[in-house]
C-alpha cells in the first residue's frame, strides 16, 4: 500500500509538473497579494474611520463640558450654588468619558499608523514582486520560444517528428512502387506475365525487331559502300588518263581502305 502511494503520488506529481505553467502561477501569486494589499487597505481605512467617530464624540463631549462649565459659573453668579454643584458633577462625569475616549482615540491612531506603514510595506513588495513576476515570464516565453524553434530545426518536436515520420512513410512508399514497376517491366519482358493490353513485345518478337533493325542498318551501309564504290571508279578513270601512270596503280590500294572506314 506505501509503493502504490508512492507511485500515484509520483505520478500525480508528474501530471501537475506537466500542466503546470509557470507564468500562470507568477499571475496567481500576483493577484493573491493584491487581495491581501486590499484587505489591509480596508483595515486601515476602518481604522481610520473608527478614529474619525471618537473625535466628533470627543469633539461633543467637550463642548457639552464647557456648556456645564458655562452654567455652573452663571448658577454661582445667581447664588445658586447647588445647580452650580450639580452642573460641575456632570462636567465631571463628562471629562471621565473624554478621558476614556482620548486613550481609545490615541491607541486607533497607533493602530492606523502600524497598518498605514504596513500597507506602504505592502504595496512597495508588490511592486517588486510584480517587476520580478514580469521580467521571469518574459524569460520563460523567449527560453520556450528558443527551445521550441530548436526543437523544430533538430527534428525532435513532436510535431516535426510526425512530419518526418510521414515523409519516411512516403518515401518507403514510393520505392516499393518503383521496385514493383521495375520487376513488373522485367516480367512482361521476360516473358513471364502477360500482357492483356497486346502492347508489350515478348521476347519472340522483340528479337526479330532487333535482327530486322541490324538487317536495314546493313544494307542501308551496304548501299553507301557501292555509291562510294562508284564515286571512286570515277576517279581511278581521270586518273589513268593522266601522264603519270604510277597514280593509279595506288589508287586501288586506297579502295578498300575506305571501304573499312
Amino acid at each position: 500500500m506505501k509503493r502504490m502511494g508512492m507511485i500515484f503520488r509520483a505520478k500525480a506529481n508528474k501530471a501537475l509538473d506537466r500542466a503546470e505553467d509557470p507564468r500562470e502561477t507568477l499571475d496567481y501569486s500576483y493577484q493573491k497579494q493584491l487581495e491581501l494589499l486590499q484587505k489591509v487597505r480596508r483595515g486601515v481605512a476602518d481604522v481610520a474611520t473608527s478614529r474619525k467617530r471618537l473625535e466628533l464624540q470627543l469633539n461633543q463631549l467637550q463642548s457639552q463640558s464647557g456648556k456645564l462649565e458655562d452654567q455652573g459659573r452663571k448658577a454661582l453668579a445667581l447664588g445658586r450654588e447647588d445647580l452650580a454643584r450639580e452642573a460641575l458633577s456632570r462636567r465631571a462625569a463628562l471629562q471621565q468619558q473624554v478621558t476614556d475616549l482620548e486613550t481609545q482615540h490615541a491607541t486607533l491612531q497607533g493602530e492606523e499608523e502600524k497598518l498605514t506603514l504596513a500597507a506602504q510595506r505592502l504595496q512597495a513588495k508588490v511592486d517588486a514582486f510584480r517587476t520580478k513576476k514580469e521580467t521571469i515570464k518574459a524569460t520563460y516565453t523567449a527560453a520556450q520560444a528558443q527551445t521550441r524553434i530548436g526543437e523544430a530545426f533538430s527534428g525532435i518536436s513532436e510535431e516535426m517528428g510526425d512530419v518526418g515520420l510521414a515523409i519516411q512513410r512516403a518515401e518507403d512508399k514510393t520505392a516499393q512502387l518503383q521496385a514493383r514497376a521495375g520487376a513488373i517491366d522485367e516480367l512482361l519482358a521476360s516473358g513471364a506475365l502477360d500482357d492483356p493490353s497486346g502492347m508489350h513485345k515478348d521476347d519472340i518478337q522483340a528479337e526479330l525487331d532487333r535482327l530486322s533493325g541490324g538487317t536495314d542498318v546493313e544494307l542501308e551501309l551496304q548501299r553507301m559502300k557501292a555509291e562510294l564504290a562508284g564515286g571512286s571508279g570515277s576517279g581511278q578513270q581521270a586518273i589513268e588518263g593522266g601522264p603519270n601512270g604510277q597514280q593509279s596503280q595506288q589508287q586501288p590500294q586506297d579502295t578498300p581502305r575506305f571501304d573499312k572506314q
